[in-house]
């Protein structure tokens, strides 16, 4: 049973607008708010990546990313929070890839810090594509498979540098506000290696990524002091992860070590 919106909305004492469009997981509300002005109520569906939203917001405290107002937990399968409303709200994914390309990582770099509980390693999400790999359709290249899902696991491995990650970070999930240029929306938080960060935004390049993997490989580890050896085995693996897709079996094929 979905939530009640007008329920919640008295919750908070909101007046209730326009709905967006085009959310997957989640249902997103224009409000406004007697505290804090021009609001979005987003009623989101629990499920595992994104559990811990609201807690990365509240570390980043608008910081690159959007505010979050407020946050309730509505029962078993439902949650709701109250983000800052980013005017004009335009889509990174409107602009030219390379400056895509700048955005995404000038906002990685000031979204990455240290972080604790309550958030997840990063290995355990990684072990559970892996597993759900092995299940299903694969390279047809066994030894690249079995490489590929081998170096998933060992590189999200806990390590001394791993940093608070969005891990769906791309254009897509980046709008135009008034008090920053640029803000990052919906984060899926973990904790692990930053490497894995910048995997979402270079997969959602597919013309980039099919002429020249190892060109966006590099340019986006020199843009976020990455080790580009590194970069490249994560891109592999994260391939390898997905090589359902035609695409990726090929960049997989294309980047293995």
């Amino acid at each position: 049973m979905e939530p009640d919106l007008t329920a919640i909305a008295a919750r908070w004492s909101l007046r209730l607008g326009r709905e967006y469009h085009g959310g997957q997981t989640s249902t997103m509300v224009r409000a406004q708010s007697p505290v804090h002005g021009d609001v979005v109520l987003k009623v989101i569906r629990r499920h595992h990546e994104a559990e811990h939203e609201a807690d990365g917001l509240r570390v980043w405290d608008g910081e690159g990313a959007v505010r979050l107002h407020e946050h309730e937990v509505l029962d078993d399968d439902h949650a709701a929070l109250l983000l800052e409303r980013c005017e004009p709200g335009t889509s990174l994914q409107t602009r030219p890839e390379e400056e895509q390309d700048d955005v995404v990582a000038e906002l990685l770099r000031r979204l990455w810090r240290p972080a604790g509980a309550p958030f997840r390693p990063l290995a355990e999400m990684c072990a559970m594509w892996a597993e759900a790999a092995e299940r299903r359709e694969h390279h047809p290249d066994p030894a690249i498979h079995r490489d590929g899902l081998d170096l998933f696991r060992s590189l999200s491995v806990p390590g001394d540098g791993d940093v608070l990650l969005c891990t769906d970070l791309h254009a897509g999930n980046v709008v135009a506000s008034q008090r920053e240029p640029w803000l990052m929306i919906d984060p899926k938080p973990y904790v692990g290696d930053p490497h894995y960060d910048a995997l979402q935004h270079m997969l959602n390049c597919p013309d980039r990524l099919r002429a020249a993997p190892l060109e966006l490989v590099n340019r986006m580890a020199d843009l976020l002091d990455l080790d580009r050896v590194r970069l490249r085995l994560w891109l592999f693996a994260r391939c390898v992860q997905q090589s359902d897709y035609p695409l990726l079996r090929d960049v997989a094929t294309a980047v293995a070590p």
